[in-house]
């Protein structure tokens, strides 16, 4: 399996580049998810990184690498998004803007 050079900024991990496993399309992962122990035995706190474009090239605007930048209000919760899922619940109190 393949690997890339992939720095992260922001967060804990700001200014560290890891190697990220690629997928057959040649790309990392959307997100990358970093399991933190916690010291008192209780559930490790997941750190979340998203996948964001790391420079365009002057010509063709073509994407010339990937970055990992950090998103401390992650609410994907981990799971997939598929385009005939329910949409997601919203936090009592929040404003429904779908009525018009």
């Amino acid at each position: 399996m393949k690997s890339q050079n992939t720095p992260f900024e922001g967060g804990p991990m700001d200014g560290r580049v890891l190697p990220v496993m690629v997928g057959p399309t040649g790309h990392p992962p959307k997100t990358y998810r970093i399991p933190v122990p916690d010291p008192d035995g209780g559930p490790p706190a997941v750190l979340v990184y998203r996948r964001v474009p790391r420079g365009h090239s002057r010509r063709l605007g073509l994407i010339q690498g990937w970055k990992y930048q950090y998103d401390p209000d992650d609410t994907s919760g981990g799971r997939l998004r598929w385009p005939w899922s329910k949409p997601a619940a919203r936090p009592p109190g929040e404003p429904d803007d779908t009525n018009g």
